[in-house]
C-alpha cells in the first residue's frame, strides 16, 4: 500500500486549531479567576464598607472669603446629620429660590450656605437678608456634602431648616410619628450658630 502524502496545509490548519483551544482554555480560566475575585470582592462584610466613608477635602483656596463663620469639622457633622433628618421629615428647604422665598415669607430656621460656590455672586446676598430677618446662618465648606446631606444627588449651594414648616412626612402604618427626632440635635445647632455668628450688617 501507498503513502499518502500529507498536504501541507491540513498540518497548518491542524495545529492552528489546538493553538486556538489552548488560547480559549486560557481566556476561559482567566475569566473564570477574574470572576471568583469580583464575587470575593463583593461578598465583603457590611461592616468594613461602612468604615470607608470618604471625606470631600476642599482646599482652602477653594473656599470663598465670604465664607464667614465657616463651621469646624464637629459642628459640620451634627449640622449634616441634622439636615439628612430634617430632610427626611420634609422640614428643609433647598437651593437659593427656595431659601429666599422662605426668608421673604417670614419663616425662621437655620441656614447652612456652601463656601466653596462659585461665582460667589449666587449667594452672596443670603448672609444678609438672613441677618435682617432675624435668621442665623453657618458656611459648610462643601456644596456636594450639603447635597448628600439634603438628600440629593446633585450638590446644593445652600439648606435652609425650618422646624416649624407645615409640610408633613409621609407616614407609613404600623410605625410611630417620629416628628421630633431631630429636634433636639437641631436646637443643639442652633446655639452653636448663634455664638459663633459675626454679623455684616449693623
Amino acid at each position: 500500500m501507498a503513502k499518502t502524502k500529507k498536504d501541507p496545509k491540513d498540518a497548518a490548519e491542524a495545529t492552528a486549531d489546538i493553538e486556538m483551544v489552548d488560547i480559549e482554555e486560557k481566556v476561559i480560566f482567566q475569566l473564570s479567576n477574574a470572576q471568583s475575585e469580583l464575587e470575593r470582592a463583593n461578598f465583603q462584610s457590611p461592616k468594613k464598607s461602612k468604615k470607608e466613608t470618604t471625606e470631600i477635602i476642599i482646599p482652602i483656596e477653594d473656599l470663598s472669603p465670604l465664607a464667614k463663620p465657616l463651621a469646624q469639622k464637629k459642628l459640620l457633622k451634627k449640622l449634616n446629620k441634622t439636615i439628612k433628618k430634617a430632610s427626611k421629615a420634609r422640614q428643609i428647604k433647598r437651593g437659593v429660590k427656595e431659601v429666599v422665598k422662605g426668608i421673604r415669607k417670614g419663616e425662621k430656621g437655620l441656614l447652612i450656605l456652601a463656601a466653596d460656590i462659585s461665582p460667589i455672586d449666587i449667594i452672596s446676598h443670603l448672609p444678609v437678608l438672613s441677618e435682617e430677618a432675624g435668621v442665623p446662618y453657618v458656611f459648610v465648606s462643601s456644596k456636594e456634602e450639603l447635597g448628600y446631606a439634603s438628600s440629593t444627588k446633585r450638590p446644593t449651594s445652600c439648606v435652609m431648616i425650618c422646624p416649624d414648616q407645615k409640610k408633613k412626612a409621609k407616614r407609613k402604618e404600623g410605625k410611630d410619628d417620629k416628628e421630633d427626632d431631630y429636634k433636639d440635635l437641631y436646637e443643639e445647632c442652633y446655639r452653636e450658630v448663634e455664638k459663633m455668628d459675626t454679623q455684616i450688617v449693623f
